[in-house]
């Protein structure tokens, strides 16, 4: 069987299904892939729906439960800004990009989620800084592959404005379209954050998330274009998914609030709480993880959070693992569509409007995601094109955990651990077959 040298993934953040299937014809370069390649339709993603979670589960090939990365950000309930999983440290198992290091294969990532002091050859990690004696340049230079980082910031930095989009987007593709034109990495991960950034601020619909939508098609297109200026374009097979989509909402749920009204945390004046808590929610946006430490009333606690507003289900900490989220949750609680969770502790009401004013603000959204990945028309999707690829090959449905060893096998890499998803066999041609 044989493989290609190189393989380019681009993530467009907050890609769903319904956003190809309504605007293929809007959308010049993916239409010309989805034409020319394979489209996975509906992919079903991991439980949270959240950003973090995913990308590892999409690089990994497990579930959150197993790679360690259960949410965006940790338990840290004094703090106002927890820190996020920016590290691979915190991954507990192989990464695709590992397995292309051993076989002595050069990587690259460009803001790829949780790959910070990773050994990726170029890399551009995703960090911000999060306290206040440090800043954007030393938190970056630590996280990533230094010297790349100086030389790229110097040659495209006035493209930036902070993490402001689209400006970062337009830094980041012009990064990797460098990087890629220039050192011809077999391994390219490239995380663009346009749409996800403006369904968060706008609504999913809006006319700001289409605007990023087509902007997204542009980048791809300059991305593809990189390989051919690189004389690589005949021999890499391209990659277009999302993690996840997202709903609009119109109010959120406090139940850390509600927890402090009950005695079982301790509010302080910024929205956190003490660490002598008993229950503490840890949100996970439409979703939210419930912890408890020295507390055993669990049922009178599942009963008190259904009756809340706004809560569709609750399960216990042992269906959340076997959804694959934390095991270490004592329950996980799912918001109906047009909620989502915070984790503040000292707000007027438990369940409150999303005022229009506060729309940009920490923790005021008008579109979320981190919901059951079930939920309908929830789904995002998965594009592939090149010259391993079968043109015109179509599959209904498919997970996020079979990315993982699909990817893979374009490298001709393989995962030593059994994986729980499946590699997608009707992609490929029939000669490079899983």
């Amino acid at each position: 069987m044989a493989t290609n040298q190189h393989l380019v993934i681009i993530s467009l953040d907050a890609l769903g299904f319904r956003d190809l299937r309504e605007h293929q014809a809007e959308l010049p370069v993916l239409n010309q892939l989805m034409t020319g390649g394979a489209w996975v339709k509906a992919v079903t993603g991991i439980y949270p729906t959240l950003t973090y979670p995913s990308h590892t589960t999409i690089i990994t090939g497990q579930y959150p439960k197993v790679h360690g990365i259960v949410n965006n950000t940790k338990l840290q309930p004094k703090r106002r800004s927890p820190d996020w999983y920016w590290y691979q440290k915190d991954v507990k198992v192989p990464t695709l990009y590992d397995l292309a290091r051993q076989k002595k294969m050069t990587t690259a990532a460009f803001l790829w989620p949780v790959t910070a002091g990773s050994k990726i050859t170029y890399n551009l990690a995703e960090i911000f800084p999060n306290r206040i004696w440090t800043n954007q340049v030393l938190v970056s230079i630590k996280a990533s592959s230094p010297l790349f980082l100086l030389k790229m910031n110097h040659k495209y930095g006035h493209l930036r404005n902070g993490i402001k989009q689209p400006q970062l987007d337009e830094f980041i593709t012009a990064c990797a379209v460098d990087t890629l034109a220039n050192q011809k990495p077999n391994l390219t991960m490239i995380h663009l954050v346009d749409m996800d950034s403006m369904r968060h601020r706008y609504g999913v619909r809006s006319k700001e998330a289409m605007a990023a939508l087509h902007r997204l098609d542009k980048h791809v297109g300059q991305l593809i274009q990189a390989t051919k200026a690189a004389g690589t374009f005949a021999d890499t097979n391209f990659v277009i998914l999302g993690d996840h989509y997202q709903i609009n909402v119109t109010h959120m749920i406090h139940l850390n609030t509600l927890f402090a009204q009950k005695g079982w945390l301790t509010p302080r004046p910024d929205q956190t709480f003490e660490d002598d808590w008993t229950v503490m929610a840890k949100t996970a946006d439409g979703a939210t993880y419930i912890y408890t430490q020295g507390f055993d009333q669990l049922d009178e606690l599942k009963a008190l959070i259904e009756q809340v507003e706004g809560v569709e289900t609750v399960i216990t900490g042992e269906a959340a693992a076997k959804r694959g989220a934390d095991p270490a949750c004592a329950l996980m609680v799912e918001a109906k569509a047009g909620y989502y969770f915070t984790d503040e502790s000292r707000r007027p009401l438990v369940v409150e409007p999303v005022h229009p004013a506060t729309l940009g603000q920490p923790d005021r959204y008008h579109g979320v995601h981190g919901y059951d990945p079930t939920k309908p028309d929830y789904q995002t999707t998965l594009l592939f094109n090149g010259p391993a690829i079968k043109a015109g090959a179509r599959i209904e449905t498919a997970n996020l955990v079979d990315e993982a060893p699909t990817f893979a096998r374009l490298l001709g890499l393989k995962f030593k651990e059994p994986l729980p998803g499946r590699c997608l066999d009707g992609v490929f041609k029939e000669d490079n077959n899983c």
